[in-house]
């Protein structure tokens, strides 16, 4: 009884989520600095100066007034917009903090720089 019930259950769910397949993204940069090879130490800090909605998953929301921690720069290319990557500061953003995603960089005033961002790693 209970294998039936395993069964019935293994392929509702399969009826109700089908084979995930990927959406294809354009790359936001070839290249990027970081103040390591990793990209994993903290550039700067960073104050938000207006609102941002992120249009997809690999950006963050950030809002008016924000700090984020900045790991690293994309370098601009074409006519392309300038995005950094970090995240959230703050206890009253808690919801948000460690999530690490891109947002435009003029929409940003850097607070503090901690290290120079003077590495050169290619994106993935």
């Amino acid at each position: 009884m209970t294998l039936i019930l395993l069964v019935i259950l293994f392929l509702c769910l399969g009826v109700a989520y089908p084979g995930v397949t990927g959406i294809f993204m354009d790359k936001l940069a070839s290249k990027k600095l970081c103040a390591d090879e990793e990209c994993a130490y903290t550039i700067s800090l960073a104050r938000a100066e207006d609102d941002y909605n992120a249009p997809d998953c690999r950006f963050i929301n950030i809002k008016k007034g924000q700090l984020i921690y900045v790991y690293s720069k994309l370098v601009k290319e074409r006519e392309a917009g300038e995005f950094w990557a970090g995240s959230v500061y703050g206890e009253q953003y808690e919801d948000q903090m460690g999530t690490v995603g891109y947002f435009p960089s003029s929409l940003v005033s850097e607070q503090y720089v901690y290290q120079e961002a003077n590495k050169t790693i290619p994106t993935t």
